[in-house]
């Protein structure tokens, strides 16, 4: 089969050996996958897949089951399906465990499909699973035009909570606030800090998501009401900061670190039921929607990761395979 390696920094299209699938795996003919900034930084070879895994890139797919290892019951040959991967995205063909296979939301394209997994296993996981999000709570996304950011929107949304975000444009304000985000900021304009009181009445936020890290961590913390959570789920802006554990005792906040690739075939299993269940009918009667920026051929990534550097995509950018 080919699929996409990287040399000397550069993405090329190569002929690979085709990988076996064992019991409890699944096979599929990829005919779409999507591009994560987590596949610029392993690119950079500042984020390896884990033990086991694929290395190559690519954290979620969709195309056609093409065969089953033994005890798969959850899926046949021939379905249409999306799958959140640890790697090996970026190819003709993966293996995967198939607790982390889905059956494609009805209507959907296989682009469409592909743009699903990783976003909103990650929301779902580290808003809904990790802090406990409850109805009526409020909550702050950082980089809220991202392909997560866009899918937390959503989500926040659909489940009764307040949204509001930070992003990189207006351009960009005003595409969350019409996916359904209350309000938000420039980040070019001045401190979201100096905003939360104004967007949540006086109280704070109940949940912050954040991929920036270090750079944003004391101002996350203040914009905490009691009892907050804050998710960090990238480093963006930095590994080490400084933190105020008096403010963090006062407030009774606790700050999650949290990444979904390394967790246990397990958890993700869980998660995708999660999703298969209290997702997958909002995606299919259209109350959410999977955001896409672009669509590039497969021969292409490479000028994918570079709109992606960019940080000009709203939403997600798609990598056509077949």
């Amino acid at each position: 089969m080919q699929a996409i390696l990287v040399e000397d920094s550069e993405l090329v299209w190569r002929e690979i050996p085709t990988p076996s699938v064992e019991a409890g795996e699944v096979r599929i003919e990829i005919h779409a996958s999507a591009v994560n900034r987590a596949d610029l930084m392993q690119r950079r070879g500042h984020y390896p897949p884990p033990p086991g895994a694929s290395s190559i890139l690519g954290l979620e797919c969709a195309g056609v089951v093409s065969e089953i290892g033994e005890g798969v019951n959850q899926v046949q040959v021939g379905d249409a399906v999306c799958a959140l991967l640890a790697g090996g995205g970026y190819a003709e063909q993966t293996v995967v465990p198939a607790g982390q296979v889905l059956p494609i939301p009805a209507g959907f394209s296989f682009e469409q499909a592909a743009a699903v997994p990783e976003v909103f296993a990650t929301v779902w996981l580290n808003l809904f699973m990790e802090a406990g999000l409850r109805p009526g709570e409020q909550v702050l996304i950082h980089a809220g035009a991202s392909g997560v950011g866009t899918a937390g929107i959503q989500l926040c949304k659909a489940f009764d909570s307040s949204c509001y975000v930070t992003v990189g444009s207006a351009v960009k304000l005003e595409a969350c606030i019409e996916l359904g985000a209350s309000g938000g900021i420039n980040r070019h304009d001045g401190p979201f800090s100096e905003q939360v009181m104004a967007w949540t009445g006086g109280s704070g936020f109940d949940v912050i998501l954040d991929p920036v890290g270090a750079a944003y961590l004391p101002a996350n913390l203040n914009s905490l009401d009691m009892d907050g959570r804050l998710v960090v789920i990238g480093l963006m802006g930095g590994v080490t900061a400084e933190i105020d554990l008096r403010l963090m005792m006062m407030k009774r906040l606790r700050v999650i670190g949290s990444t979904l690739r390394s967790r246990p075939d397990g958890t993700k299993a869980a998660v995708m039921d999660a999703l298969h269940d209290s997702v997958w009918p909002l995606l299919e009667n259209g109350d959410i929607v999977p955001v896409i920026d672009h669509c590039f051929p497969i021969t292409e990534a490479g000028a994918a990761h570079a709109h992606m550097a960019t940080d000009g995509n709203i939403g997600k950018l798609i990598l056509r395979i077949r």
